[in-house]
C-alpha cells in the first residue's frame, strides 16, 4: 500500500448523504452505504489509517450539524453511525484482503525458497522483502514438534514474538513448513539460531530442533534446511538424545550410510553371531550401544540398563566370545562401534540386511 491522498479525499458525498438521510429521518439506503464501502476500501489500499478517517468523518459531521435545523439534526447520530459503519466495513475488508495476499505471497516464497524452485534471481529480488539477504551465506533451523503447526499458530506467534523481543530486525525469517517450525536466518549468528531453539523446544512442550550448518546463496538456504531435515530423520532412527542437533555434528552418519551393502555386510559379519545368544542379538546389542555411548564406562552403562556391573561385565565378555571382538580393546572397539552404529541407522535386527 502507498499513500495516496489525505483523508479529506475520501470525504465525496459524505455531506449530502446525511443531510438527505436527516431531512426525512430514512436510513441509508443501500447504493449509499455501497458507495461508503468503496471509498473506504480505496482508502485502506491508499495505505491511510482507519482512525484518521473516523476522526475527519466526525468532524464533518459536526460542520453539517452546525448548519441544520434542530428537527433534521435529530437524526443525525443514527446517520454518522451508519455511514461510519459501512466506510469502516469497506476499510476491514480491503485490509484482511491485504493480509491474505500477502500471507499467500509470503508462504509462495517460503515454498520456493526451500524447495529450490523459482529464477534465482528473481527469488533472490523476493527474499528482500522478506528481510533475507540471500547473497550471504544462512543457516535454517527446525522444530518439531507432536502436533502439526502452521504460520498463524499460537505456538509460532509466540516463537517469532521472543526472537523479535530479543533480537529485533536482524533479517531473520520465521515460517512453518509440513507442520515444523523453521528458522532461516544469517549463518553468522548461531546466537540467534540456539535461541529460537530454546524458544521452540519450550514452546512445542520439549519438541525437537536440528540445526543446518550456513551455506551460501539461495540453494545454501534449501542445503541448510535439508541437513536440518535430516538430522531430525537420524534422530528418529537410531535414537539419538538431546533437544538440539547440530548437522555439523552428525557428518558421520551419511557417509556411514552412503554404501549401504557394505555397511550390511559390516554389520552381518561383525555382529551377525550375537544372534546366536539365547536371547537373541537385541540385548547384547543394547549392552553395546550403552558402552560406547558412556565412553567405554562399564559402570554408567550398567546403570543406564539397570544391571549390575557383574551382569554388564558378564555381558560384555559374551559379545567378545560370540563375535571375537573385544569392546575394551582400542584395535577391535573402533569395528564394533561402527558396526553397531549401522546396525542402528539400518534397524538391525529388526530387519533383515
Amino acid at each position: 500500500m502507498t499513500d495516496q491522498g489525505t483523508p479529506e479525499e475520501y470525504l465525496d458525498g459524505y455531506a449530502r448523504i446525511l443531510l438527505d438521510a436527516c431531512a426525512t429521518g430514512r436510513h441509508l439506503t443501500r447504493a449509499e452505504r455501497d458507495a461508503l464501502r468503496l471509498r473506504g476500501e480505496r482508502a485502506a489500499e491508499a495505505g491511510i489509517g482507519l482512525r484518521p478517517l473516523v476522526r475527519t468523518h466526525l468532524r464533518a459531521a459536526q460542520d453539517v450539524r452546525a448548519g441544520m435545523k434542530h428537527a433534521d439534526a435529530a437524526h443525525l447520530l443514527a446517520a454518522v453511525e451508519q455511514a461510519v459503519d459501512a466506510f469502516a466495513e469497506g476499510h476491514e475488508r480491503a485490509q484482511y484482503l491485504a493480509v491474505r495476499q500477502e500471507a499467500a505471497a509470503r508462504r509462495e516464497f517460503v515454498d520456493d525458497l526451500l524447495y529450490g524452485r523459482s529464477d534465482l534471481g528473481r527469488l533472490a529480488e523476493r527474499a528482500e522483502r522478506f528481510g533475507l539477504l540471500l547473497s550471504h551465506a544462512h543457516a535454517v533451523a527446525v522444530a518439531q514438534g507432536d502436533e502439526p503447526y502452521d504460520d498463524g499458530y499460537p505456538v509460532t506467534r509466540q516463537v517469532e514474538q521472543a526472537l523479535v523481543a530479543r533480537f529485533g530486525d536482524r533479517r531473520i525469517l520465521i515460517t512453518t513448513k509440513e507442520g515444523r517450525l523453521v528458522c532461516i536466518a544469517p549463518g553468522d549468528q548461531s546466537d540467534l539460531l540456539a535461541y529460537f531453539a530454546k524458544q521452540a523446544h519450550a514452546a512445542t512442550d520439549g519438541g525437537r530442533v536440528a540445526i543446518g550448518r550456513a551455506h551460501p546463496g539461495a540453494g545454501g538456504v534449501v542445503h541448510s534446511y535439508e541437513e536440518a531435515l535430516n538430522a531430525l530423520d537420524l534422530a528418529d532412527r537410531i535414537d539419538l538424545e538431546g533437544p538440539v542437533l547440530h548437522a555439523a555434528d552428525l557428518l558421520v552418519y551419511p557417509v556411514l550410510t552412503r554404501d549401504r551393502q557394505a555397511m550390511a555386510d559390516l554389520v552381518g559379519s561383525v555382529l551377525g553371531p550375537l544372534t546366536q545368544a539365547r536371547s537373541g542379538a537385541q540385548p547384547l546389542l543394547d549392552t553395546l550401544t550403552a558402552y560406547f555411548d558412556t565412553g567405554c564406562v562399564a559402570a554408567e552403562a550398567a546403570r543406564r540398563l539397570s544391571l549390575s556391573v557383574r551382569a554388564m561385565t558378564y555381558r560384555l565378555d559374551r559379545i567378545h566370545k560370540l563375535t571375537g571382538s573385544d569392546p575394551g580393546d582400542p584395535v577391535h572397539r573402533y569395528t564394533l562401534q561402527t558396526a553397531v552404529v549401522g546396525a542402528r541407522l539400518l534397524g538391525w535386527p529388526g530387519q533383515d540386511l
